[in-house]
């Protein structure tokens, strides 16, 4: 991504909220492991719900990594894992006080849809209440706005990850957000390697975090046909690219990293797990036949590699969008042969949600995670219950068991159902 005048970006701390781990190195071994997250779900009653799996993230405790404990009362579920996942990553880097500039100390989050809890407005509605149980919308902006706490609104809006985590570390520099669904943490990447090349800051904390663990997410998805209809075996349910994939399963989690100018790192001794090469983005449009080849897609690949200046052949492996539908996941695979040619066929893919579902802006942030500690380990996660190759997809699936990476580059890509997408290229150094 670097020309010979344009600094190099690297990355220097990772951060994992997740449901197959807390940290990097619990992430890290359960993907080796091939352990996935997916199970019944347990927050609430799920026999009622059109899809009873899903995957939690469990034995988590905001608490043990907020400086400000009364800011709880402020987060959501979302907000705490991606506050969470910075911290971790924080730490991971090895910055300390007085090692860097505040003010050139930035942050770029990726946010989805956080959901509301019903709980939250049930007050309200009940003030609404006529004697004959009829909702009269007359009352709600009247008597039943005293029903709803004061602050209730901060735990929902979408740039209240990035505003908490700019609070927890004192990062007075370029601070925003960005929502585009899926596809949100790799341009919240995209976003923060400029503000560094052009010289506004050092150091940016860059992720995204969500939870779709929540009933009107689910009847929601469940509309979309996007969520798998199996009820009966929950580890088996997510299957990538598999010929008998029928939908994906909601999750929840969080990613962050620490991403610096080469030269801050190498000046304070960091240890740098790998250099952002390019990033790309792209739309389908509104092109029927555009959105069905993967336009997005191919235009996000497109312009990722010409920024990293490098062949498709150079390519070690895909991190895949994978989303386990028919559609998506032939799209995808469409996508992949429009862009990169015959060396499609060959790089190494894996698909990780699998593992932890799908959820929205985080899981893009979780899946960089998985590419970024893959070429650290030297070994790509195989791809779960891929049993059945469906012949349309014709990719290089990894599966049965992890892969031993005799290349150090990899390419994860992101795409909405909208087809707004993004790809990014790194690079272990």
């Amino acid at each position: 991504m670097a020309g010979n005048n344009t600094p190099r970006v690297v990355i220097t701390g990772v951060g994992v909220v997740s449901p197959i781990g807390i940290g990097k190195d619990d992430f890290w071994d359960n993907l080796l492991r091939g352990r996935t997250g997916i199970d019944f779900l347990r927050a609430f009653p799920n026999m009622d719900l059109p899809s009873r799996f899903a995957a939690e993230v469990r034995d988590f405790d905001p608490l043990a990594y907020l400086r400000q404990k009364k800011m709880l009362k402020v987060m959501s579920r979302d907000i705490q894992l991606g506050v969470a996942a910075a911290s971790i990553a924080f730490e991971d880097s090895s910055l300390k006080t007085g090692g860097y500039d505040p003010d050139r100390l930035g942050v770029e989050f990726g946010a989805g849809n956080i959901a509301i809890d019903p709980q939250d407005m049930q007050e309200a509605v009940a003030a609404c209440m006529s004697g004959e149980d009829v909702f009269d919308f007359n009352r709600f902006t009247g008597e039943s706005m005293g029903e709803i706490a004061p602050l209730w609104l901060l735990k929902h809006l979408p740039n209240m990850p990035a505003c908490h985590v700019a609070i927890q570390h004192d990062a007075r520099g370029p601070n925003n957000t960005i929502t585009c669904r899926d596809s949100s943490a790799l341009l919240a990447m995209d976003e923060a390697v400029r503000v560094i090349q052009r010289g506004s800051a050092d150091v940016m904390i860059v992720g995204a975090g969500s939870s779709n663990i929540h009933p009107v997410d689910i009847a929601r998805l469940n509309l979309l046909n996007s969520l798998s209809r199996r009820h009966d075996d929950p580890a088996r349910a997510c299957r990538p690219f598999d010929m008998d994939r029928d939908g994906t399963i909601v999750g929840e989690g969080a990613a962050a990293f620490i991403v610096e100018s080469y030269e801050h790192a190498h000046r304070r001794g960091a240890e740098i797990y790998a250099e952002i090469l390019g990033i790309g983005s792209g739309c389908d449009g509104s092109d029927d036949v555009a959105a069905v080849g993967g336009t997005g897609i191919v235009r996000a690949i497109q312009a990722a590699l010409r920024k990293a200046q490098i062949d498709p052949d150079e390519i070690g492996h895909i991190n895949a969008h994978g989303n386990s539908t028919k559609a998506e996941d032939l799209l995808e695979s469409r996508a992949y042969h429009r862009a990169l040619g015959s060396a499609a066929e060959k790089i190494p893919v894996t698909g990780l949600k699998c593992y932890f579902g799908n959820f929205d802006a985080g899981s893009g942030a979780v899946e960089l995670a998985g590419s970024i500690l893959s070429l650290r380990k030297g070994n790509l996660p195989m791809t779960l219950n891929y049993e059945t190759p469906d012949p349309l997809c014709r990719l290089n699936v990894v599966h049965d068991q992890p892969l031993a990476l005799r290349n150090s580059t990899a390419l994860s890509v992101n795409r909405t159902n909208m087809g707004q997408s993004a790809a990014v290229i790194v690079r272990s150094i």
